[in-house]
């Protein structure tokens, strides 16, 4: 699952990696996203949430075991699946989870969201630099995420990362957890309070030196893929 502002083109590398090794592999869209930014923001993370449950029962249909990937918000999730259904994991995989953003920034995320409903001009904040935080220019020129940011549909995101927080302790599925020194999206520490407080007692970390947010496109994508795939043959085997 991708994430916030993204398409299935995040995760399109890893799945076909994944696919290469034997598995089936589905990439869903997120309701509201691959679209406009007036159609990101009419949806919030239950429309999300939802359409991840219909994916999983879709595809545990098929097969005798399932694994969920997720980036970032597709990351959160992953974990909320896993709080709720997790007895029907095999395994989780959240990378570059936002559990937190900087208190300051959390709440002018809600202050605009608030003057949304007085005024369209608070309807969307543009990114930094316009795109995706990726190290590799090439990729980034290439991924088709939204510039801007909802801010409706954005202070859904804070909302569910409380409550995505508030549950760690919950998730006991095996997890692989990635992130990267230089998230400039989700700070690393995001990744610290995870490993230390989530409940599953089979958990891999990575940690990526030179990759920025969106480790599943940028320039340590090879070694992800790779401990990633390792990681699910063994527990999915």
């Amino acid at each position: 699952m991708h994430g916030f502002t993204g398409t299935p083109f995040e995760m399109a590398f890893v799945g076909a990696k994944l696919a290469e090794r034997g598995f089936t592999v589905v990439g869903p869209k997120l309701p509201g996203h691959a679209d406009t930014a007036p159609a990101l923001d009419a949806t919030t993370w239950l429309d999300w949430y939802a359409s991840v449950v219909a994916e999983f029962d879709a595809l545990k249909s098929r097969c005798d075991k399932v694994a969920v990937v997720g980036l970032s918000l597709g990351g959160l999730l992953t974990l909320h699946l896993a709080r709720h259904r997790g007895r029907e994991l095999a395994a989780i995989a959240p990378l570059a989870v936002p559990l937190w953003l900087a208190p300051v920034r959390t709440a002018a995320i809600r202050a605009l969201a608030a003057a949304r409903r007085l005024s369209d001009r608070f309807a969307y904040l543009p990114k930094l630099g316009g795109g995706s935080d990726l190290f590799d220019k090439t990729v980034r020129a290439q991924n088709p995420a939204l510039p801007v940011m909802p801010t409706r549909a954005l202070a859904s995101v804070v909302e569910l990362m409380r409550v995505v927080r508030a549950e760690i302790e919950l998730v006991t599925v095996p997890t692989f957890n990635a992130h990267a020194h230089q998230d400039h999206t989700a700070p690393f520490a995001c990744a610290l309070e995870l490993r230390r407080r989530i409940g599953a007692q089979d958990l891999v970390t990575l940690d990526l030196v030179r990759s920025y947010h969106v480790v599943t496109l940028d320039v340590e994508r090879d070694l992800l893929v790779e401990r990633l795939g390792v990681f699910l043959q063994e527990r999915l085997s």
